[in-house]
């Protein structure tokens, strides 16, 4: 029996990358989970793996820009198996075409990045709550970005969309955890998932990792378990957080990566 056994657990974006590892992970222990994707080829070949596997898991194509496949994946999850439990907000747009400095950022990149990482984690939230509260509760955990916690010179929109699903999940915790609903965020750092890898150039993807402090970079397997942690009942007293799972990279001063490369670290 996992630390999950009996709950029902509901992944955006739980195709690839993040999600991916996350349904992996939430099955392992002991949930039954409903990927809702707009990669329907990717969703079942996961479904088809973890089935095999002995566990529950279904999948249904959903678009988290359109409030009716939010709506209609929620149902689905609930009439699949009888109700909604944990809800991880994880569908994301990271394509970064247009989505540069202020002055070049084009309207249709701010529009489409907000439409799906902004307006989707709401709509999750929106119908995710109403399925939960007829359980008595459940937690909600949206993938934010370490990038909403500081400025930078591009992705623009992306951070500023992350920054807002920061604020929603504190009013969501807010308005429903005397109701039994908690709602967390969790900022990622450097994970080496398959977008990341697509999106990023290696000398980005190499000036990221001299500012982790850990011997490694992050794994999507890494937000994977925060999740699974956050859904489950020993995280009850946890709501309203945002909480960096980053290696380190937003805890120390901006000079450290200068150090490290200088051969000074560790000196007194």
């Amino acid at each position: 029996m996992g630390m999950l056994a009996g709950k029902v657990a509901m992944v955006t974006g739980g195709a690839n990358g993040i999600g991916r590892a996350t349904v992996r992970a939430l099955a392992r222990e002991g949930a039954r989970v409903l990927i809702a994707d707009i990669a329907d080829d990717a969703a079942q070949a996961v479904v088809k793996e973890i089935e095999q596997g002995g566990g529950e898991v279904r999948a249904v194509h959903c678009d988290v820009s359109q409030e009716s496949d939010v709506e209609a994946a929620v149902a689905a999850t609930v009439q699949a198996f009888g109700g909604l439990d944990i809800l991880h907000n994880n569908a994301a747009y990271l394509k970064g075409e247009g989505d540069f400095d202020v002055a070049t950022l084009s309207v249709e990149a701010w529009e489409r990045t907000f439409r799906v990482n902004a307006l989707g984690v709401m709509l999750g939230c929106k119908h995710g709550v109403k399925a939960m509260l007829l359980r008595g509760g459940g937690s909600i955990i949206n993938t934010s970005s370490g990038s909403a916690l500081r400025g930078d010179v591009l992705l623009t929109s992306y951070a500023a969309s992350k920054g807002a699903v920061n604020t929603l999940t504190r009013y969501v915790a807010t308005q429903y955890g005397k109701r039994g609903i908690r709602c967390n965020a969790i900022a990622p750092g450097l994970i080496k998932s398959e977008g990341v890898l697509n999106g990023m150039g290696p000398e980005r993807i190499a000036e990221l990792e001299e500012h982790c402090l850990t011997a490694r970079t992050g794994e999507p397997e890494d937000i994977a378990e925060m999740t699974v942690f956050l859904g489950s009942d020993a995280a009850s007293f946890i709501t309203g957080q945002v909480i960096s799972v980053d290696g380190g990279i937003a805890a120390h001063v901006p000079s450290f990566a200068d150090k490290h490369r200088g051969g000074r670290f560790g000196q007194h």
